[in-house]
């Protein structure tokens, strides 16, 4: 039986599934060198200066404890032919990196091949938003290939 919250909760979600956004991975470094990562559409460009911007992962993603610790992330704005990888890394419980090509850049993130965009962030505050954190991260490099294609996601679909 469903709460009367339950179908309030779809319908909010399917209001806000009518913004398309586009799809990033949310990579770091845990203090045992072994990466970790987790897709996030909430992402948005915060400041120009200084150089910010924002994701919003789960209370519960298991990359953010790399991610306080070690208080840096990455951030890859997916190219349409990732999709594989966007899928790859929103499921629980698997070793996500495992068998995937990937070289740690030189503050030691992860950094995946392919991408329409990447942003190497140092963690600059935390903000607690209902069952979402802000993570708030200063840009300490980036770089982007203009050619590629965005990867989509509206309406609970990817285009």
């Amino acid at each position: 039986m469903q709460s009367p919250a339950q179908p309030r909760a779809r319908a909010l979600r399917d209001a806000f599934g009518t913004f398309g956004t586009g799809v990033t991975i949310v990579a770091a470094t845990g203090e045992d060198g072994r990466p970790v990562g987790f897709t996030a559409n909430s992402f948005a460009s915060v400041s120009l200066e200084p150089p910010l911007l924002l994701v919003c992962p789960a209370r519960g993603a298991s990359s953010l404890p790399a991610i306080a610790t070690t208080r840096r992330f990455a951030v890859h704005v997916l190219a349409r032919a990732q999709r594989p990888l966007a899928e790859r890394f929103s499921r629980r419980g698997a070793d996500r990196f495992e068998g995937l090509v990937w070289a740690a850049d030189r503050h030691g993130l992860p950094r995946i091949e392919g991408a329409c965009a990447r942003f190497a962030c140092a963690l600059e505050q935390t903000i607690e938003a209902g069952d979402h954190l802000v993570l708030i991260g200063r840009i300490l490099e980036h770089e982007s290939d203009l050619e590629a294609e965005p990867l989509l996601f509206v309406r609970g679909r990817y285009s």
